[in-house]
């Protein structure tokens, strides 16, 4: 193996290795931004020493002796720590000097403990929902800065001050390093799922750039899914979530074409869905189905899209049944983008004036007035009702809307095809 395949290596083990270390020194130290330094100074010594020494058995326990050794130093130095110290360094002393069995049978007992801790930390709802994001993406998902600067397409130094004040801002609250009681915890719960479903969103539908896509985030995002549904297998909501990002993501290969250019849900080729995470999808949604959360909000939504994801052909959608669900999830979770989606499934069931309609009752929604997915979806049934003068003005107001060029070039094209009247018929702005 060369140097820079076996730097390669040290680094992936790094990174699968971080959340843990984290989530386990943040308990030590009750400070989530000590934690991270204590976990950095600890893989800059694996960086110096594994090339020479390979890389231990047990990295994570390695990593871990490693940084609270350097906490001990680092609380000997600070006589108001002093009683930390103390705490840390009989913790260590007890455990010894040597990767004991003992010490590795620790580790693994308390580590699901941790992350979980950490979880709902990094998505405490006093932090505002960018810094959430981002702190989650650094500290559970092991990106960079630099990473998740690019994968947002800001600036690396306004990701990295998100971050630091993120961090201050847990000190400063004096948010518990904790797992919150019954009472507290459906809304803290409720606030990890919204990041990690934003996350997804922004890799599925990116708002702004040349992609129309993100996959990797999409990625990170079910692979935090995972991790929490495996801490919390009794919430059947996390269940539902990762259900529905799976089935979600089983699409993402057949959603653009050749040069990055989005291909709606109708003209997907389905050959290439991933059947193996929509079978992976549909387990969850069952999961949290006989978990009694068949009426929640993410649930509702897998349900969804398994109705997709079960049409192995356009035309065997069950769009009267989405339409049904998307009435029940506008029961549970009101909202105008929900009752935009239930119009764009009312119009495949019934017709696209009965989706027109309900539509055109949205049009003075003010939490609409801004989203392009409005004048695209009415656009796109006026087309089909063969009035092309009013779609092409729909489209052309869709196109100025969006920040993603992508949907921008998709618009327009609508918009021209409008204008010829000759191009094929519409479809729903769905993907």
């Amino acid at each position: 193996m060369t140097a820079s395949e076996t730097h390669a290596a040290i680094e992936a083990v790094i990174r699968m290795e971080s959340a843990r270390l984290i989530a386990g020194l943040a308990r030590y130290t009750n400070d989530v931004g000590l934690a991270e330094e204590l976990a950095q100074d600890a893989v800059v010594a694996a960086l110096q020493q594994w090339p020479e020494s390979g890389v231990p058995r047990n990295s994570g326990a390695w990593l871990m002796t490693v940084a609270k050794r350097r906490a001990v130093d680092l609380f000997r130095r600070n006589r108001e720590l002093e009683r930390k110290y103390a705490q840390i360094g009989r913790a260590l002393e007890a455990e010894g000097d040597s990767i004991t069995p003992d010490f590795d049978r620790a580790f693994s007992d308390e580590i699901d403990d941790d992350l979980l801790r950490l979880v709902f930390t990094a998505c405490h709802p006093v932090l505002a929902v960018q810094a959430r994001v981002a702190l989650t993406l650094r500290l559970l998902g092991g990106l960079t800065t630099a990473e998740i600067a690019r994968a947002y397409l800001v600036p690396e130094p306004t990701i990295a001050q998100r971050i630091v004040r993120a961090k201050n801002t847990l000190a400063k609250a004096q948010v518990p390093f904790e797992v919150p009681g019954s009472e507290e915890r459906p809304a803290r719960l409720s606030s990890v799922l919204e990041v990690i479903y934003l996350i997804f969103n922004e890799g599925y539908s990116a708002t702004a750039g040349d992609d129309w896509m993100r996959p990797e985030l999409c990625e990170d995002a079910v692979r935090l899914g995972r991790i929490l549904a495996q801490l919390t297998p009794a919430e059947p909501e996390v269940h539902g979530l990762v259900a529905l990002m799976e089935i979600q993501a089983s699409r993402v290969r057949a959603r653009a074409g050749p040069s990055g250019e989005p291909i709606l849900l109708l003209d997907q080729d389905r050959s290439r869905w991933d059947r193996l995470l929509i079978n992976r999808g549909l387990a969850g949604l069952s999961r949290a189905e006989e978990l009694g959360g068949a009426r929640g909000p993410y649930a509702l939504q897998a349900a969804i899209a398994a109705c997709h994801a079960r049409a192995f052909r356009p035309e065997d959608t069950d769009w009267a049944g989405i339409a049904g669900l998307y009435g029940v999830l506008a029961e549970v979770m009101p909202s105008p983008v929900v009752e935009l989606n239930r119009a764009v499934a009312v119009s495949m069931a019934s017709g696209p004036q009965a989706g027109l309609d309900l539509v055109d009752v949205l049009a003075a929604e003010p939490s609409l007035r801004g989203y392009h997915l409005l004048p695209s979806v009415r656009g796109d049934l006026l087309m089909k009702l063969g009035r092309p003068d009013e779609a092409r003005a729909e489209f052309e107001r869709a196109a100025a809307l969006t920040s993603n060029a992508q949907e921008r070039d998709l618009s327009a094209r609508r918009a021209r095809s409008a204008q010829a009247d000759s191009g094929p018929p519409g479809r729903p702005q769905s993907c």
